[in-house]
């Protein structure tokens, strides 16, 4: 069956391009690999998203599936292996079958890199968190630890600092990798703690994360570390590759588009976290997913 516009990704930006997108009168498919809401599932509690001050993931995202199915989007789980432009129109394979589309919006998101850890998709909105912008005001007055040496750890544990009574910055080299400006910040942070030479080898905690065994990494020495969380910022890998013979993509492999979400190949759109972008939030992917639906509905005409 063809369609006006096919969504790849079933994350808050790809729902909300398939919100607008319907109501815009074109017939919408949307493909999902794993569960609809994405990165936002396991989110406790959301308290930065306008007029919406007191929302978990699932009711936030159940909500917006029910708004989209309303609409009569139709949603195909299963991820798509490919994408191919021929003349005027897509064709995508997912699971067995093959789909047509007039224009292709890419959701694709984002995967956090993450320690690997016995426990630890268990402990994830339990103590376990890649966000501090979003989680940080949770643990206010409390101990936590971030874990990673660049410039997205230093920039977490400022803004934990602001919250916490104290922080602890876990990396496994001496030095941290940040730049300069931002590791002087650190420094003269009275309440953060730079932890050295030094890796997380087990979370503690069932219902909600409790301590860090630590091992350093020169001595062989073990502590352990009780904090209430920990944010983990090693680094987060953009699932872009199978498109990368259809569209630019910068060197860490994020979508490159223009301010109305449009990429290179005319007809396809990116949004959300999959992006080359600064600021990654709740809002920022449901902003996205508004103005790639608009611009694919602009571009159908």
């Amino acid at each position: 069956m063809k369609y006006d516009i096919a969504i790849v990704g079933g994350g808050p930006a790809g729902m909300t391009a398939a919100l607008y997108a319907a109501r815009a009168g074109k017939s919408v498919i949307l493909f999902e690999g794993e569960m609809l809401g994405g990165q936002i599932l396991p989110t406790r509690k959301i308290e930065n998203y306008p007029a919406l001050p007191d929302v978990d993931g699932y009711t936030f995202a159940d909500g917006l599936t029910q708004q989209i199915t309303a609409l009569g989007v139709a949603i195909v789980y299963a991820a798509v292996a490919k994408v191919e432009k021929v003349e005027n129109e897509f064709s995508l394979i997912a699971g067995s079958e093959n789909y047509t589309a007039l224009a292709v919006i890419l959701a694709t998101g984002l995967k956090h890199r993450k320690l690997g850890l016995d426990g630890e998709d268990a402990l994830i909105g339990r103590g376990v968190s890649f966000c501090a912008t979003c989680d940080g005001m949770f643990f206010r007055k409390k101990e936590v630890a971030v874990v990673g040496g660049g410039n997205t750890a230093v920039q977490d544990a400022l803004v934990l600092s602001e919250y916490c009574s104290r922080v602890y910055l876990i990396h496994r080299r001496n030095q941290l990798r940040a730049e300069k400006n931002l590791a002087e910040q650190m420094q003269a942070k009275e309440n953060i703690e730079f932890i050295g030479e030094t890796v997380i080898e087990e979370l503690e905690g069932s219902e909600q994360l409790q301590s860090l065994t630590l091992r350093n990494v020169v001595t062989g020495s073990v502590e352990y570390l009780p904090v209430s969380a920990l944010f983990e910022a090693i680094g987060q890998l953009p699932q872009n590759a199978a498109f990368a013979n259809l569209v630019d993509l910068d060197e860490d492999g994020y979508f490159l588009t223009d301010n109305e979400c449009r990429t290179s190949c005319p007809g396809i759109f990116a949004a959300g976290d999959a992006c080359r972008k600064n600021v990654r939030q709740l809002t920022t992917a449901v902003s996205d997913g508004t103005i790639a639906a608009l611009s694919a509905v602009e571009y159908l005409r």
